[in-house]
């Protein structure tokens, strides 16, 4: 995360899906030292784990912008094509919807970065049918018929999607 980060210069990023804040202290490692990263979740407690994460590693609180809600209510109301990365580890049912928020949200050059593409095998593995692991499906496929985005599928842990948007429509 914090290669990518780096990679771009990445001065603005959304995080859905803040946990204990690791991928939060990954993602600001590599972004520009003024750059702000927005995480979003649902459980105000890992919000706050977070932010305890963060603050024990050094970060300053103006570097972060926590938002407790669910990120299908809270992403429409961020700009337009005002963000570096979007960073997608939540509800998986969710990510289809979130790649249709990624792709408003970035700036042309910006990346899509979805966890958990791989689902422990079960996304390569047909008989399964389970709810979340087709809307991880629908997200690969979503991104491979849109010339707008240029993906790749990294291996790593549980699989990471990682999708340059290249235009938009």
């Amino acid at each position: 995360m914090r290669l990518l980060a780096a990679s771009i210069n990445a001065q603005a990023v959304v995080e859905v899906g803040t946990g204990a804040g690791v991928s939060a202290a990954a993602l600001l490692a590599g972004m520009a030292p003024d750059g702000v990263l927005t995480s979003i979740d649902v459980e105000a407690e890992n919000q706050r784990v977070a932010r305890e994460t963060l603050t024990a590693l050094g970060y300053d609180h103006t570097r972060t912008r926590l938002i407790a809600g669910r990120a299908l209510d809270v992403l429409p109301r961020l700009s337009d094509a005002a963000y570096d990365i979007v960073f997608v580890d939540g509800d998986k049912n969710e990510y289809p919807a979130i790649l249709a928020q990624a792709k408003r949200l970035l700036r042309v050059g910006g990346l899509a970065i979805f966890d958990n593409m791989l689902w422990s095998g079960r996304v390569a593995d047909p008989a399964e049918r389970d709810s979340e692991t087709v809307a991880l499906r629908d997200v690969a496929a979503a991104v491979k018929a849109d010339d707008d985005w240029l993906p790749v599928l990294l291996t790593i842990g549980d699989g990471l999607l990682v999708t340059a948007l290249r235009s938009r429509d």
